[in-house]
């Protein structure tokens, strides 16, 4: 399955969302999208979303960018997992649009929920 990982750039994402992920079955069975893994240039998420067959948007801080990125999975009916750091609040739309919500305490329970949420997509 090709995965897009959507979030803000406002957080410390190659650390606490990329890494875990990397190291994790999930990049071994699936076919991860980090969008600025090797730079900080514009990842066009426009053009690629007709691609993915899941997203799974970190939505723990808000962010305009991720809005878009889910509404154009949104409107191609690509299933979208939202996950967030627990004690955060999210965005009422958030919840309208994912096909899944997934709240997290560390790096090693994401992966788990998420293992189990791919599975069941």
């Amino acid at each position: 399955m090709k995965i897009y990982i959507s979030h803000s750039k406002n957080s410390n994402f190659k650390d606490e969302l990329y890494s875990p992920l990397r190291k994790s079955k999930l990049n071994e069975e699936h076919v991860l999208i980090f969008p600025h893994q090797k730079s900080d240039t514009p990842y066009n998420s426009k053009e690629n979303t007709k691609t993915f067959d899941l997203v799974i948007a970190e939505v723990s801080n808000p962010s305009l960018g991720v809005g878009i990125e889910l509404g154009w999975a949104d409107s191609k009916n690509i299933p979208i997992i939202a996950v967030f750091k627990k004690g955060s609040i999210i965005s009422d739309s958030i919840k309208v649009i994912t096909t899944l919500i997934i709240e997290y305490s560390d790096s090693k329970d994401l992966i788990s929920k998420l293992k189990e949420a791919i599975l069941n997509i």
